[in-house]
């Protein structure tokens, strides 16, 4: 497995850790739930290796990382009922594949347009953070 000593995801660090808890690990990925949660159920699927782009998968981790990341996908429509999931894949300043799952709702933040990367609005109590992985892992 490819590491990169400056990436947060692959040093698994406090950094990471301020931003998101682990839900579980997936055939090629690990997914996480933000804890900064004003789009409800926002998750991110980070890819095992230190990958930058998904042109550098072959054809079989390409096909993996996505079967991955339409999981998360059903499982949050599942257990959250968005109007509509919005998917990025950023990485301007964090070099190492990852998408976020960003469920979006009619009548709540910037429905119709580009979600906020870190709005630092909505956050919640550890047990409410426990109920929501537990919702997301039951369809997982």
């Amino acid at each position: 497995m490819e590491r990169n000593k400056d990436c947060m995801y692959c040093m698994e660090d406090e950094s990471r850790d301020n931003l998101m808890i682990e839900i579980c690990q997936l055939d090629v990925s690990t997914v996480f739930l933000f804890k900064e949660q004003t789009y409800t159920g926002r998750c991110n699927v980070v890819y095992k290796d230190h990958v930058k782009e998904l042109f550098q998968l072959d054809q079989d981790a390409l096909a993996a990382y996505m079967n991955d990341v339409k999981k998360v996908g059903e499982a949050l429509d599942k257990a959250f009922q968005p109007n509509k999931l919005n998917y990025g894949a950023y990485g301007d300043k964090m070099h190492h594949l990852h998408m976020h799952l960003v469920p979006k709702y009619e009548d709540k933040e910037e429905w119709g347009s580009t979600f906020e990367m870190n709005p630092g609005k909505i956050y919640l109590k550890e047990e409410e953070y426990k109920e929501m992985i537990a919702s997301i892992k039951k369809y997982l």
